[in-house]
């Protein structure tokens, strides 16, 4: 595990971070090198669309942690599912697939 200020990154980690082109990525981390202190993440958003889906090696000083967040809506689930299919995601895609049908069948449920 690698730090970075006061966060411990941790692969599967989501991040936010900036190359030294400037570029922003966001992305997670698939592996990380502990002597070089390089994290490589693969991107799922960028202001570049060439970075996009490809896997890159970044320092770990140059990233941040992304906060969990919960998510509580149906868009916000529909978003997350798309990001899971962009990034070939099949086990997040289907936990996020279960909490929508969950959310269906409440809906069901209730008319």
């Amino acid at each position: 595990m690698l730090t970075n200020g006061n966060s411990v990154l941790k692969t599967g980690d989501w991040i936010k971070g900036k190359l030294r082109d400037g570029q922003l990525i966001i992305g997670y981390i698939e592996s990380q090198s502990i002597l070089d202190g390089v994290v490589k993440v693969t991107v799922a958003t960028s202001d570049n669309r060439e970075t996009l889906g490809k896997t890159i090696s970044i320092l770990s000083e140059n990233v941040r942690k992304l906060p969990l967040s919960k998510v509580v809506n149906k868009e916000q689930i529909l978003f997350l599912i798309d990001l899971a299919l962009s990034t070939g995601d099949e086990e997040w895609f289907i936990e996020l697939a279960s909490k929508l049908n969950s959310i269906h069948q409440l809906v069901e449920g209730v008319r």
